[in-house]
C-alpha cells in the first residue's frame, strides 16, 4: 500500500475508535494536504468551520496559514496538516492532557506513516507536544512558543531526524494583530530554510 492507502486506514481505525470529544464534535478532522510531503505541519484542534467540514484549517486561521505558505512558495499540495487532537474541543477550549495523551498516538502514527523531514508546529501544545519527543508526560517541561517561535530544532526521535521549527498558530493573529509581522518573519525563515536544506 502506498502512503495514501495507510492513511486512509488509519483514519478509519481513528474513526472507529471511541476518543474524547467524539460525542460532542460534528466530524473527525483527520488531515489533509500531500502524503509524500517533506513538511508537515501540527495545529492544535479543529476549530468549528474544521468540525462542519472534517478538514484541518478551513476557517479563518486557514486561510492565514494558506497566505503564509504562498509567501515562501508553497501551497496545500506541497504540504501536510494535522491537528493535535482529532475533534474539536467545545468552545475551543484548550484540550485536557487526557485528550491529548489518546488523541495523540493517531497523530505519531501519521507522523511514522509520512515521513516528513521538516514539521512545522502551530502553536504552544503541537510545539510541547514535538519538542517533548511526543511524550504528553514531558510537555511539561517544554518552554512555551513565544520563546520557542522561530527557532530552528533538530531531534531524533525512533531513528529519525526531524528539523523541528515552531511558529505562533495562525489564529493568534486573528486576535492579536501585532504578531501578523512576527509570524510572517518566521515564516520566510522557514522558506530560507527550505531552500537551503
Amino acid at each position: 500500500m502506498d502512503k495514501k492507502e495507510l492513511l486512509a486506514t488509519l483514519k478509519t481505525d481513528v474513526a472507529a475508535a471511541h476518543l474524547p470529544l467524539k460525542d460532542t464534535a460534528t466530524n473527525l478532522v483527520f488531515g489533509k494536504g500531500n502524503p509524500d510531503a517533506k513538511i508537515l505541519f501540527i495545529g492544535e484542534a479543529p476549530g468549528a468551520n474544521e468540525d462542519l467540514q472534517g478538514l484541518p484549517f478551513v476557517g479563518a486561521a486557514g486561510k492565514q496559514l494558506d497566505q503564509l505558505l504562498h509567501l515562501i512558495g508553497l501551497c496545500i499540495d506541497d504540504v501536510y496538516i494535522a491537528n493535535i487532537l482529532k475533534y474539536r474541543p467545545p468552545d475551543n477550549r484548550n484540550p485536557s492532557v487526557e485528550e491529548i495523551r489518546t488523541h495523540t498516538p493517531y497523530l505519531v502514527k501519521q507522523i511514522e506513516l509520512i515521513q516528513p523531514k521538516v514539521i512545522v508546529t502551530l502553536g504552544n501544545f503541537a510545539t510541547k507536544f514535538v519538542l517533548a519527543k511526543f511524550s504528553v508526560d514531558e510537555m511539561k517541561s517544554v518552554g512555551g512558543i513565544m520563546s520557542l517561535h522561530g527557532k530552528e530544532q533538530h531531534l531524533m526521535i525512533d531513528a529519525h531526524d526531524y528539523l523541528i521549527f515552531p511558529v505562533f498558530h495562525p489564529a493568534a493573529i486573528l486576535y492579536n494583530p501585532q504578531l501578523r509581522e512576527t509570524l510572517t518573519l518566521d515564516f520566510k525563515k522557514l522558506g530560507e530554510l527550505l531552500r537551503s536544506a
